[in-house]
């Protein structure tokens, strides 16, 4: 009973996330090319066989760039909604297309993923959340704004992909263009890594485990001042930069132990004093 999850690259880069079960598994976006995506999945002892679907949250290119050909070399069908495959201008087979709409599950295997609507600068932007084995995952990326959608969802996360993407003092100090800086920080950009570290200590439940800081900038952050603003706020929890230049390890994403109590309890009828060897 797990999830196992990765990041096979993050940032501006390409975008590409892996959620999966002991059967199947799906991508959230696919913003690096088919053969980088099958190398480092490779690398990591994965399997493109294994992948039963591609979710894609927006139409920018850092997060589609791989999508056509990935999903035309293993017909895989694509979720999407109407709007974003329009705007990305993205051509499938029609069987391979399907429409997504907010809220509404979709069942792959014994996954199940749910989209929900977000504060970005795309035409109609989504995140995710994965469930399945008693774990649920979220997806976090792109958000220009905390919002009540983000706050519920990250609250339900047993692990999480949540971006911290630029430094404020880095951002203001450097050299983007001020037309750039202000679309960045602008309520329908990017999380800054304050923003990022107040849904973190705000909104994680009790039972999550593991924090994956994502979507990085390049030029306006860094991995080590990311690591060293969480890490005295983790209590407990792992916490991993992604990169944007390699893939993570993959990591097994178990469910809450009183998720697991009231499981195994209940129909057993365990004494209380043996809960502690769970």
């Amino acid at each position: 009973m797990a999830l196992f999850i990765t990041s096979l690259n993050s940032g501006s880069n390409g975008n590409c996330y892996y959620v999966a079960n002991a059967n199947e598994a799906v991508l959230i976006d696919a913003g690096i090319s088919c053969r980088e995506t099958e190398k480092r999945m490779y690398l990591l002892g994965l399997s493109m066989q294994k992948v039963k679907a591609i979710f894609i949250s927006h139409e920018h290119t850092d997060h589609i760039k791989g999508v056509e050909s990935i999903a035309e070399k293993y017909s895989l069908p694509v979720y999407i909604t109407n709007a974003t495959a329009q705007r990305g201008r993205l051509h499938f087979k029609k069987e391979l297309l399907h429409y997504i709409v907010a809220h509404q599950p979709v069942h792959v295997g014994g996954l199940a993923i749910t989209a929900f609507s977000k504060l970005h600068d795309a035409i109609d932007p989504h995140s995710f959340i994965i469930t399945g084995n008693g774990v649920t995952i979220g997806v976090f990326t792109d958000i220009g704004a905390p919002c009540n959608n983000v706050a519920t969802h990250f609250n339900q996360c047993h692990a999480a992909f949540l971006e911290a993407n630029y430094d404020e003092q880095m951002l203001h100090g450097g050299s983007y263009p001020t037309f750039l800086k202000n679309r960045i920080c602008g309520g329908s950009g990017h999380l800054s890594n304050k923003q990022a570290l107040d849904i973190f200590t705000t909104y994680r439940p009790s039972f999550m485990t593991h924090l994956l800081l994502a979507h990085l900038s390049k030029d306006n952050n860094s991995p080590e001042l990311v690591q060293q603003l969480f890490t005295p706020h983790a209590n407990g929890i792992n916490i991993i930069v992604a990169s944007r230049y390699q893939q993570s390890p993959l990591y097994t994403i178990l469910p809450s132990i009183i998720g697991l109590h009231k499981q195994v309890t209940a129909p057993l009828m365990l004494p209380v004093k043996q809960l502690s060897l769970f």
